[in-house]
């Protein structure tokens, strides 16, 4: 309830002092009883007035109740409902309040409103008051057992308004430096007073963590949340270590979601259960093996009920799986609610065969490494999969087409505040203010589409990770935008540069961003502060393919889905990956692991593919066919030249080496290539003569000159005996005018 109907709530200024007599024995004395009795009777009768004998003899246990009562500035009408209620709470217990169990004060409050008033037949608002009484003066501390009622109309009567309405004011201004309106969030207020009132304090330096995390199991999910929120408060004020954020820390699956246990032996599942508390496996890890393991236990149970414990595993009983799991479909021995219901029968993919397969072998090769089973098998040469499965599964990165990239960056680029608003049509919804700020989410979505970073990078991003290097002109518009990378999965800490328009967005975002306290880094343990926080709250792990790809896909006009499915947080990091591999200047592979962060270039495989367009491009500039083009001026025809009138027939094909011709048909395949001059294919031409005729007389001039060795002296005569035939077989090669050179020789000496 708001302040402005709660101020005529009645209630004490300051906080009181609960009144108890000095003699507190539990057990009634004898005058007690009697009067008791009696009361009992006026009750049947129906009378309301009490004699003063009666009063008399019950004034141990009715002083403080009055005084109670009246301290808190009780109206007639509850004083009088309360009062009679712990009358025919004593009648029948016989036994003083003071000295009443937990369970006790359960039954006389009641679960509900309704019940409550059913056993005493009292009207109106007197619960309210009763619990008061049993909070101040019987010590009863299990409110979150009576069901629903008034937080802060208890509080006032237990504390007084004084305190109570300085530590709402308190909270009201924390919230408001964290971004938040007038109006506290729903539910913070309850969770606020519910803290208030477990904790037994109205300070809020004594509430502590395990007091909120009681208030956050309240049955009422705004009271949880509530309580989430406050506890960011008071990790903002500093009492307490650290706040804490429900949505995050439920578990993707809940255990009633999928009921895994189902179907599998209780002894193979007790297995499952202490390996699972054992491994230092990422979570995420654990969770898949866990949930892999458990449908090996359902195969098991069908195929082989006698075998319950891994320790009774061989090799042949994990060849046989590892069968069984490459001619799996979707549904076998899966659990009842599975979530591919819809393809249930449908051959399982490659790389879900090797995911179920990688699960039973890091089970069976921790249990072996751990030595809690005997080797008699070896999990990496039997729980495999077949070469022909592996085949199947590469690297294939799921880019997104060009034209829905562009028309993303433009939406992303082009954001207004009006786009942020709810599309949904729940009622009242559209008129809600966004839920991020306009700057943050421009920076998350420039981040994605611009950084390459995994969402679990952009999630935990920190303050001042934009760093500009220094230009030598002094100019920003030259400088190099450097993103700081926070630890990852697969690498440590690292900087890469990324477009200026990611750390303009990022600044921009950190000027608009109010303080928030340093948080604790599970991966690092270091405390950080976060870059996407608002109203004390860490942006949603999730928010990125939940609602910004979404309002995005809804911006640029595109589907949220395309031929490669669902557009996702982690396409984008592929899509950038590939257009910088295909690139006009293109990064290369280990620059670009660099820029990714990976450990190794296979790992960049699976994210950079050459496009048809690249590999086209590059065929081209390849110049296969052209190279070969200009290279092949005539292939010799053999059936050319034996049917020639000449005998000799001129080539009608050949390659032109320039000092002669290759008659081979296949030259691109000639293992020899210019150890031209012994080949049987090979014509010289006559402007080669002149060289073999020198090449002749330095190998003559070689041999009368130099010492040589008897192989030394062979070589060379055998290069002159080559040289020679070389000159002899251009005898008769006709010159570009026609005439060979005999006949040109004759005709200058005068020859007819």
């Amino acid at each position: 309830m708001s302040m402005c109907t709660d101020k005529s709530a009645p209630s004490s200024n300051d906080f009181w002092e609960a009144t108890l007599p000095t003699e507190r024995s539990p057990d009634l004395s004898m005058p007690e009883h009697n009067a008791l009795t009696i009361l009992e009777e006026l009750f049947a009768k129906h009378h309301t007035q009490r004699p003063k004998k009666i009063a008399s003899d019950l004034q141990r246990l009715l002083f403080p109740l009055e005084a109670a009562l009246d301290r808190i500035k009780t109206a007639a009408a509850p004083r009088n409902s309360a009062l009679r209620v712990m009358m025919q709470e004593l009648i029948i217990r016989r036994r003083a309040y003071w000295a009443w169990s937990q369970n006790d004060w359960k039954d006389v409050l009641g679960a509900t409103e309704g019940a409550f008033h059913k056993r005493n037949g009292c009207h109106g608002n007197c619960r309210q008051y009763v619990m008061m009484i049993a909070y101040r003066l019987g010590g009863f501390d299990r409110l979150e057992d009576v069901g629903t009622f008034f937080q802060y109309r208890l509080a006032l009567k237990v504390f007084g308004r004084k305190d109570v309405d300085a530590v709402d004011e308190r909270v009201r201004n924390e919230m408001r430096s964290m971004g938040f309106q007038s109006k506290t969030p729903r539910g913070l207020r309850s969770a606020l007073y519910s803290a208030l009132l477990y904790q037994r304090s109205s300070r809020l330096e004594d509430v502590t963590l395990k007091t909120l995390r009681r208030v956050a199991s309240s049955d009422v999910k705004s009271i949880r949340t509530g309580a989430a929120s406050l506890s960011r408060v008071l990790e903002r004020l500093g009492t307490i270590e650290r706040g804490f954020c429900l949505r995050q820390e439920e578990r993707r699956r809940p255990p009633d979601e999928r009921k895994a246990i189902e179907g599998v032996p209780d002894e193979w599942l007790s297995w499952c259960d202490r390996w699972r508390v054992t491994t230092t496996a990422a979570p995420s890890s654990v969770t898949s093996i866990y949930y892999g393991i458990l449908k090996c236990g359902r195969w098991l149970g069908d195929q082989h009920p006698d075998i319950q414990s891994p320790a009774q595993w061989d090799r042949a009983l994990a060849l046989e799986y590892a069968a069984v799991v490459m001619k799996m479909r979707i549904g076998d021995w899966a659990t009842p609610a599975g979530g591919s219901t819809c393809r249930i029968g449908e051959p399982m993919k490659p790389s879900a065969i090797a995911a179920n397969l990688r699960c039973i072998r890091a089970f069976f090769n921790d249990l072996q490494g751990w030595e809690w089973i005997a080797r008699r098998f070896t999990p990496a040469q039997t729980l495999v999969p077949s070469r022909s499965i592996l085949a199947k599964i590469g690297p294939a990165p799921r880019v997104i087409a060009d034209d829905v990239w562009a028309k993303l960056i433009w939406a992303a680029l082009n954001l207004t505040k009006t786009d942020l608003q709810d599309r949904s049509k729940r009622v009242g919804w559209a008129d809600q203010p966004p839920r991020y700020p306009l700057a943050m989410v421009r920076a998350v979505a420039t981040l994605w589409l611009f950084g390459g970073l995994r969402r679990d990078e952009i999630y935990r991003m920190r303050v001042g990770g934009i760093r500009w290097s220094p230009s030598a002109d002094g100019e920003k518009t030259s400088q190099t935008c450097l993103l700081d990378v926070p630890v990852n999965k697969t690498s440590r800490a690292f900087t890469k540069p990324v477009d200026p328009i990611v750390g303009t967005a990022i600044e921009k975002w950190e000027a608009e961003r109010l303080p928030h306290p340093y948080s604790v880094d599970d991966k690092t343990g270091e405390r950080v502060n976060w870059l996407f926080v608002y109203k004390g709250r860490r942006m949603g792990a999730a928010y990125i393919n939940r609602a910004l790809i979404p309002l995005l896909c809804a911006k640029g006009g595109v589907p949220e889905r395309d031929a490669r499915g669902r557009i996702t947080s982690h396409r984008a990091r592929a899509t950038i990956a590939t257009q910088l591999f295909n690139a006009k200047e293109p990064l290369s592979l280990f620059e670009l692991q660099a820029w990714l962060g990976h450990t190794s270039p296979q790992a960049t495989q699976y994210y950079a593919a050459v496009t048809p367009t690249k590999l086209a491009r590059s065929f081209e500039q390849a110049g296969y066919f052209e190279r070969n083009i200009r290279t092949i001026e005539v292939l010799i025809d053999p059936a050319a030249r034996q049917t020639s009138p000449e005998g000799s027939a001129e080539p009608w094909q050949y390659y032109d080496l320039g000092h002669g011709y290759c008659t081979y048909d296949f030259f691109d395949q000639c293992a020899h290539r210019m150890a031209c001059a012994k080949c049987s294919f090979y014509e010289p031409k006559e402007s080669a003569r002149m060289q073999a005729l020198e090449a002749q007389g330095n190998l003559k001039k070689m041999s009368q000159n130099i010492p040589m060795t008897p192989t030394e002296l062979e070589a060379v005569n055998e290069g002159e005996r080559l040289m020679a035939a070389l000159v002899a077989g251009l005898e008769h090669v006709q010159t570009p005018d026609g005439r060979t050179r005999q006949q040109i020789e004759a005709k200058n000496s005068g020859v007819p």
